[in-house]
């Protein structure tokens, strides 16, 4: 039984904030568009309270950016301000893929 209550203490808030992400228009999960400090593009994985490529600072990240090879803090880009260019690059460079 204390099993359970682990499993739920873990996921509950993961999937509460995944979904309250989603509501404000955010995207979460993979191929997620993000910017760089730098203003670099490019897809990688976001999931609420889930980081394993990235080190986690509130709404942003720190990670690397595969266009200039840096750890840079990240943070996801606004789906309605990007244009069908920014949507292209940005789909040609993704950090590591998790299996």
């Amino acid at each position: 039984m204390s099993w359970l209550i682990v499993i739920l203490a873990i996921f509950v808030p993961i999937l509460v904030l995944n979904a309250l992400a989603a509501r404000r228009g955010g995207k979460t999960g993979r191929d997620v568009v993000v910017r760089c400090s730098n203003g670099h593009l490019f897809t990688t994985t976001w999931i609420a309270l889930v980081s394993f490529t990235a080190i986690r600072l509130g709404n942003a990240r720190v990670q690397r950016c595969p266009v200039c090879e840096r750890w840079t803090r990240v943070t996801r880009a606004r789906d309605s301000e990007l244009t069908d260019e920014d949507r292209h690059i940005a789909a040609a460079h993704h950090d590591v893929h998790i299996p």
